[in-house]
């Protein structure tokens, strides 16, 4: 496994990579969700490579750069064992070089549900994924479902861009109770830990609504609502039923939509979402 700091050597990396190339971007702190993503792009590419960087440009000034989980030599351990090829750890300085002033915005499809909650957040998400693709050179990248509103954004970016890599979206991992992995999952107390099944229990109910017949998107909402309600402290930031591609919520379910949420336990933000069909 090569492991390269810089850009220049990442460049002459990629040059002697003759074959298809999967390709991870993360910010660390890895988890299984992460290593699926891994495994995945192994099966389908003659190569695989991953990204470790914890981009500033995505955080709001009162969120959590600083301290965001880092562990970069356990990172470097399991992407080993995993048999990852090429292992890319750039410095905040070699990503945005003083005087960067250059940014991507995907108008509408940010503005909503996250991009509401954190306005700017993904204009750095976006810039950063464009940037890393341009060092890459991917064939395939690849995303977790968790991130269903960033993997969105990022598809646009790349039709609209006429970027030449296939996005891949995988399923989201759960923990035992059902709880979508995140690396901000340390965060939890024990007892938060066991209330965040409510996330995932909540999407199951609305499901649970549509095959019963029900699909007014109203209803399922507010069936959402009702489930999370039932633990003690609980603050929602948002419960949506949308289109999966334009992210408009839906008056009427005639075919899939995706049910998404964003709570908050104490100063922890969480979410999750699931296809409804």
């Amino acid at each position: 496994m090569k492991i390269v700091r810089s850009i220049p050597d990442l460049k002459a990396v990629r040059r002697a990579l003759r074959g298809s190339l999967g390709f991870v971007p993360t910010m660390g702190y890895l988890h299984e969700g992460h290593l699926s993503l891994v495994r995945r792009a192994k099966t389908e590419n003659d190569f695989t490579a991953v990204s470790i960087f914890v981009n500033p440009t995505q955080f709001l000034p009162h969120e959590d750069f600083k301290t965001y989980p880092r562990n970069e030599r356990l990172d470097l351990e399991l992407l080993e064992t995993e048999g990852a090829d090429l292992v890319f750890l750039p410095e905040v300085r070699d990503m945005y070089p003083a005087g960067h002033r250059t940014f991507i915005d995907v108008e509408g499809l940010s503005s909503v549900l996250e991009g509401a909650s954190r306005p700017g957040h993904f204009r750095g998400v976006v810039t950063v994924v464009a940037k890393l693709f341009n060092l890459t050179q991917p064939t395939r990248a690849y995303f977790g479902q968790k991130d269903a509103q960033q993997v969105s954004v990022i598809k646009k970016m790349g039709v609209d861009l006429n970027m030449d890599v296939e996005i891949i979206v995988c399923p989201t991992i759960r923990e035992e109770n059902g709880l979508a992995m995140s690396s901000r999952n340390v965060y939890l107390t024990p007892e938060d830990r066991r209330h965040a099944s409510i996330l995932s229990q909540a999407l199951l109910a609305a499901q649970e609504l549509l095959r019963a017949g029900e699909r007014n998107g109203d209803r399922l909402r507010h069936r959402m609502r009702q489930v999370i309600e039932t633990v003690p402290g609980v603050e929602i930031d948002y419960v949506s039923v949308a289109d999966p591609e334009t992210l408009v919520e839906v008056e009427h379910v005639t075919k899939t939509a995706l049910a998404s949420l964003a709570v908050r336990f104490g100063h922890i933000r969480l979410i999750d979402n699931i296809i409804l069909d």
